[in-house]
């Protein structure tokens, strides 16, 4: 069986559930997760990254399975001082977040760069997996709607995700570099796959794709990429992906996913619930998988991993 590293695209929640999936086939160090950094801001001067920090606390066993983002069994204290004070309270940030927000922004001031912050702080957290930022260098992105441009977190937090989506901007990406490491295992002859987790193909996954260079590594990378369906029957699992397609004028589909990656796809998976699109799937020249991706336990999170694992391993020959 090839040992060599498998690469996983990630956004938050629902990238994250694969992400540990993936994480539980004793791959080890050989797994590199790339969390998108568009959704990342500076908020009370701290650097915040909500993406990176669902995929480190869902990897180390601490995030809040309930609400879905943030460390379980949280406190509030900071946040009802704040509001107290007449503080920026519309993102919240607990107590024990606060700690990896603010040696995050402490050792960026001091020089260190993402990459090196965000191991550090998953090798303390027994994270074996490599977890890395998709660049070094800050991508914003920018929320294009019927009222104006919006930051993508008071678009998605403190607007609800209420405004009507025209577009996405994604800032600096033109000249931000990819991160290293993702750029070396794109062409290590080893590669065991691609993996395009189940995260917003808008605002998760295409500011890792629009970063230079990157579509074209992965294009002529020695293994095949594998995208899993974020949209089942017709909705978002997670997120206001379903809204983001209605209002940009595509239909919220599973096959309008897979047509949003286009040519670089060599296998697409869909949950059982969308089995009858397999077949224009496959006109598309991506092999189809359909099975469960509707991740409700760990044991769902393994077993989905195994079959898109399986799917790749059967694609690369």
């Amino acid at each position: 069986m090839n040992q060599g590293p498998v690469i996983a695209l990630s956004g938050g929640v629902g990238g994250a559930k694969l992400a540990l999936g993936l994480s539980r086939l004793d791959l080890g160090e050989g797994l590199l997760v790339v969390a998108n950094v568009g959704d990342d801001f500076e908020h009370l001067g701290l650097t915040i990254c909500p993406d990176l920090d669902t995929v480190t606390y869902t990897l180390a066993g601490l995030s809040d399975q309930a609400k879905g983002w943030g460390r379980a069994d949280e406190g509030w204290c900071f946040m009802a001082a704040l509001k107290q004070l007449g503080g920026e309270s519309w993102f919240n940030l607990g107590d024990g977040d606060l700690a990896l927000h603010t040696l995050r922004t402490v050792a960026l001031a001091e020089g260190k760069n993402l990459t090196a912050v965000t191991r550090a702080i998953t090798r303390k957290l027994g994270i074996t997996a490599q977890i890395v930022p998709m660049s070094d260098d800050p991508v914003r992105t920018m929320v294009q709607t019927a009222d104006g441009p919006l930051a993508f977190q008071h678009y998605f937090v403190r607007d609800r995700c209420e405004p009507v989506v025209t577009g996405f901007v994604f800032d600096g990406v033109a000249a931000a570099r990819p991160q290293a490491d993702f750029m070396a295992a794109l062409s290590d002859p080893d590669l065991q796959a691609i993996v395009i987790t189940p995260s917003n193909p808008f605002v998760s996954i295409d500011p890792i794709l629009e970063l230079p260079g990157v579509r074209d590594a992965m294009a002529t990378a020695p293994a095949p990429v594998v995208a899993v369906s974020p949209i089942v029957a017709g909705l978002a699992i997670k997120g206001p992906a379903d809204k983001m397609m209605a209002e940009l004028g595509m239909p919220s589909t599973a096959l309008a996913v897979a047509q949003h990656y286009g040519g670089l796809l060599d296998g697409f998976v869909l949950d059982h619930g969308d089995g009858d699109q397999a077949d224009a799937v496959a006109a598309l020249g991506m092999r189809p998988l359909v099975t469960k991706t509707v991740m409700e336990s760990l044991q769902d999170r393994v077993g989905l991993a195994r079959e898109v694992l399986a799917l790749a391993r059967e694609l690369g020959g």
